[in-house]
């Protein structure tokens, strides 16, 4: 606010303003300053891959995008909803553009989100159980509010790693919102977890 009134002070035109319209400016900057750290603290934070935002969301290239259902995504709805999200397709097409745009635009409206790719997540899974930060790492991905979880399905899976994803999904289920991309459909997905 001090930066705001030195400011204030510099410009000619502020004299015919009442003490409380200054007052109100000098209110309103401070806001749009918190608001602004807190953002940026919060995308920081998700260690998103890609610079990715909504407004540059290509939906001429054909990849089967339903433009109502991500305009919903993106304002939101899945977050509010706890809602687990799928976005699959071959290898090129923006899953994790669009994967990184919705984390992004959930910071922007408040929440926090953390990107990961899933291979790596599960590695740092095993490392926690070795080192005895497992219980930790856990109850802070189950805070998250948007988990964004890359590639899917490209690690393989033993026994352990199954166990370990799913107790991180079970504790985000229904309390928060999970994202996953995968190249392979759904219909494939017993496979690749190597337990149905």
């Amino acid at each position: 606010m001090a930066r705001a009134l030195a400011e204030q002070a510099q410009i000619p035109d502020i004299q015919p303003l009442t003490f409380e319209e200054r007052l109100g400016l000098l209110v309103e900057r401070e806001a749009d300053e918190r608001h602004h750290r807190q953002t940026s603290t919060r995308l920081r934070r998700a260690r998103l891959t890609q610079t990715a935002v909504a407004e540059d969301i290509d939906y001429r290239h054909p990849r089967g995008l339903d433009r109502a259902l991500l305009r919903r995504l993106l304002a939101g709805d899945g977050v509010r909803g706890h809602q687990n999200i799928l976005i699959t397709g071959p290898t090129g097409v923006g899953k994790t553009y669009l994967a990184c745009a919705l984390a992004h635009a959930a910071c922007r409206q408040g929440d926090t989100a953390w990107y990961q790719r899933l291979p790596r997540l599960l590695e740092e899974l095993t490392i926690a159980h070795a080192d005895g930060r497992f219980l930790k790492l856990m109850a802070a991905l189950a805070r998250v509010e948007v988990l964004s979880l890359d590639d899917g399905g490209l690690a393989s899976l033993d026994g352990e790693r199954r166990r370990d994803l799913l107790a991180l999904l079970d504790e985000r289920y229904q309390t928060r919102a999970t994202l996953v991309t995968s190249q392979f459909p759904v219909a494939h997905w017993h496979d690749a977890l190597g337990d149905p």
